[in-house]
């Protein structure tokens, strides 16, 4: 089978950590099919098996649904996987779509964008039109989170027996290094846009914040405290030493795919203080101290406790690695190929 993966966002925060982490294990676990990974710039894959093909076609664009198709009709692919929401939804063949979540479709609001508002309304439906389109073309259908499968099924009323959860994990480990940040911090990781309710932690905490977000428009945005220190975007080195050293991670976030920030902090031995919401019940699960993230009074309350507590925090740290543990990378490459190989037959 000749099987074509989407790559072009694989040095993007997130949905990269997912298509590098992907490629890795597939290239590790699958002797048997070819690939062919499109790119928009030349990277080096850990398999030098594989072929790769450079098309520097902006992702949500118009000219990725006028080239793609072309582009993957070149290569007579038997499937293309697409890791991301951006289906080409004029191509004919076989494809698996990857959904990490729809905060897209919650947070429709002037402060999640940078265009004027009607723009955004019009990109924001052209996003839509795009899913919805593509989630009843594809396949299969591959999401983070059980979570997030019922939000599929429920918005798009899909048929549930074709979405199959296959869950992230960490791969970060502890680090030995000279820690990057002087002085006790605690620590939060990912970008800064609306929905992950930074502000609503930063009224709630007067001790030093330590933000590993991307240096853009919104976290340029941010309300300017003296006790936040902005990283920038960290690396995968980096971001061990910032969890190794971290009192806490604090994940304020509204919404969230899945939040593989805890799962990395609780696998190198970070405890986790986080939003009380379906999907960090789901993949946390008892590992971690939730609060409402409406209530900045309730978050600096758990935040205190968590750091306080040495008992509670030996506790946090033990349920965590054991939490985390149940997490792979392996294992989602192994469910993604049967999802493969059950796709090329329908």
């Amino acid at each position: 089978m000749k099987i074509g993966i989407d790559a072009r966002l694989i040095e993007e925060t997130g949905v990269g950590r997912y298509i590098q982490n992907l490629i890795r294990e597939l290239g590790q676990i699958d002797k048997e099919n070819t690939y062919v990974v499109f790119l928009r710039k030349n990277y080096q894959l850990p398999n030098n098996r594989w072929s790769t093909r450079i098309v520097d076609v902006p992702w949500h664009s118009i000219s990725e649904q006028l080239e793609m198709p072309k582009i993957l009709s070149q290569e007579k692919l038997d499937l293309v996987h697409i890791p991301y929401h951006n289906p080409p939804i004029f191509y004919n063949g076989k494809i698996v779509i990857t959904i990490h979540d729809l905060t897209i479709l919650h947070f429709d609001t002037g402060r999640a964008t940078t265009l004027p508002y009607p723009i955004y309304r019009l990109k924001r439906l052209g996003y839509y039109t795009e899913l919805a389109i593509g989630l009843r073309r594809a396949k299969k259908i591959i999401t983070v989170s059980a979570t997030t499968k019922q939000e599929i099924v429920n918005h798009f009323h899909i048929d549930p027996e074709i979405i199959t959860v296959t869950p992230e994990a960490a791969d970060v480990g502890i680090s030995r290094g000279k820690r990057l940040v002087a002085d006790e911090y605690i620590l939060y990781v990912g970008n800064a846009y609306p929905h992950k309710n930074l502000d609503a932690l930063f009224d709630a905490w007067p001790g030093k914040i330590v933000l590993a977000t991307p240096d853009d428009y919104f976290s340029k945005r941010l309300a300017k405290r003296k006790n936040v220190f902005m990283f920038g975007e960290a690396s995968k080195d980096e971001l061990a030493n910032l969890y190794t050293y971290a009192h806490a991670l604090v994940f304020p976030s509204l919404m969230e795919g899945f939040g593989l920030p805890g799962i990395e902090a609780m696998a190198i031995g970070t405890p986790v203080i986080c939003s009380d919401i379906q999907v960090f019940r789901e993949m946390y699960g008892n590992a971690a101290v939730m609060f409402n993230p409406n209530d900045s009074n309730d978050i600096a309350k758990k935040i205190k406790e968590v750091l306080g507590n040495e008992k509670l925090r030996k506790d946090l740290i033990a349920k965590g690695k054991k939490q985390a543990s149940k997490y792979s990378w392996r294992k989602m490459a192994e469910q993604t190929l049967k999802i493969y190989e059950s796709s090329s037959r329908l």
